[in-house]
């Protein structure tokens, strides 16, 4: 079983880059993406669905912005966009789908750099999102929760820890949060497996940062803890271009 999560930074630029070619032989089970900043009407989607993918895409309201999609090729049970907050879900940031296997979210958090409103903005999703899934792990114990975080939780994840002390994404108050998370009872799949340094998932467009390695890991797959024994590798693919992110693939023991 493979999953993927790729913030693709606009599906109609990736198509035309060659992300179709690379989806079809990437033969993923599940594929999460974000930022597709697309309504499904301004995308063929039927190319999707010739892989064998069911499609759920769950658009912002603002064109050309944020949304987020799930592509499955398994049975799915349920299908839930938002997590019924208006002020969150206008701008298309969670989808979820519940399989036989496991519940699948795919996630797009808000990012504060713009400035203090949104960085107050992404503080209220925080606080929001973890009592969301707080209460669904009650209902769902194995859920996975796939996407692009816009935080860094450790020194080891970010290329310059103590340059970017202030800046956000790498606050003292979003690292606490994830280490909340993970405190009650989530693992993040990366780390499980690869303890090194230097494992990036964004990089700037800026001063060539991504032919220097100097990134930030923000792409996750966080999995609950009773999905620990079917845990198989999870990788990042560095050195697919479609996007100032790359993929992430985690790969479950079925």
């Amino acid at each position: 079983m493979k999953l993927i999560t790729y913030n693709i930074n606009g599906i109609r630029a990736v198509i035309k880059k060659g992300f179709l070619e690379w989806l079809e032989a990437a033969q993923a089970d599940y594929v999460c993406l974000q930022e597709i900043k697309a309504n499904a009407d301004q995308v063929d989607l039927s190319v999707f669905e010739q892989m064998g993918y069911q499609v759920y895409w769950y658009p912002a309201e603002k064109k050309g912005y944020s949304g987020v999609a799930i592509l499955a090729k398994h049975k799915v049970n349920r299908v839930q966009y938002g997590f019924g907050l208006p002020k969150y879900d206008v701008e298309g940031r969670l989808l979820q789908i519940e399989t036989n296997d496991f519940v699948l979210i795919s996630v797009y958090m808000p990012s504060g750099t713009t400035g203090e409103i949104r960085q107050n903005f992404k503080y209220e999703w925080l606080d929001d999102f973890y009592g969301y899934v707080t209460d669904l792990k009650q209902k769902a114990p194995a859920l996975i929760i796939s996407g692009d975080y816009n935080i860094c939780h450790k020194e080891i994840d970010i290329h310059n820890p103590t340059k970017n002390v202030n800046t956000s994404g790498f606050l003292p108050e979003e690292r606490a949060w994830m280490s909340k998370v993970m405190e009650s009872g989530f693992i993040d799949t990366f780390r499980y497996f690869n303890k090194e340094p230097h494992n990036y998932t964004w990089w700037s467009t800026r001063a060539g940062a991504r032919e220097k390695n100097l990134g930030w890991r923000i792409d996750y797959h966080l999995a609950s803890a009773p999905l620990e024994s079917k845990l198989k590798r999870c990788s990042i693919l560095n050195k697919v271009y479609f996007s100032d992110h790359c993929p992430v693939v985690l790969e479950l023991n079925k």
